[in-house]
């Protein structure tokens, strides 16, 4: 996908309203200070994650951010889509679904045994658009989480 890129140090400034965006049409409540804190290491290189931004370069129209760890269960790395955003004004052109489509090849050829996610439940539109991307929910599990 030609309008993919791995974001960097200098992607920052068009990275960071779609991040407060995100947050805002999420409700997450986190502050402009914190969104920065968050997503710099990663537009710095670390081993922990990547963003990917969605759009021409020079206008990009949203971001998607994966974050690594380890999984015996598939037997290798593994990662998760921790965000995935497009601007509602551009939503429904297959933007989000080329860009998962290219990052899970990207992924794949890197050695990463599975990516996956998390979605309302409630949120029937988004779980149809990760099924279309091939994410399948597993049957008894459920995603949780202690905040530290």
């Amino acid at each position: 996908m030609k309008s993919l890129h791995l974001a960097g140090v200098d992607d920052a400034p068009k990275l960071l309203p779609l991040v407060a965006g995100f947050h805002q049409e999420m409700g997450f409540g986190t502050s402009a200070e914190h969104q920065e804190l968050a997503v710099s290491p990663l537009l710095e290189g670390s081993p922990h994650g990547a963003i990917w931004m969605v759009g021409l370069r020079r206008a990009p129209v949203g971001y998607v951010t994966v974050t690594f760890g380890w999984s015996i269960e598939y037997g290798g790395l593994d990662a998760i889509v921790d965000e995935l955003y497009i601007r509602p004004a551009v939503r429904g052109r297959g933007m989000g679904h080329d860009a998962l489509d290219g990052i899970a090849k990207a992924l794949r050829d890197a050695g990463v045994r599975a990516l996956h996610l998390e979605v309302r439940r409630s949120d029937e539109r988004a779980q149809a658009f990760y099924a279309r991307a091939r994410f399948k929910p597993r049957d008894d599990y459920m995603f949780m989480s202690r905040v530290l």
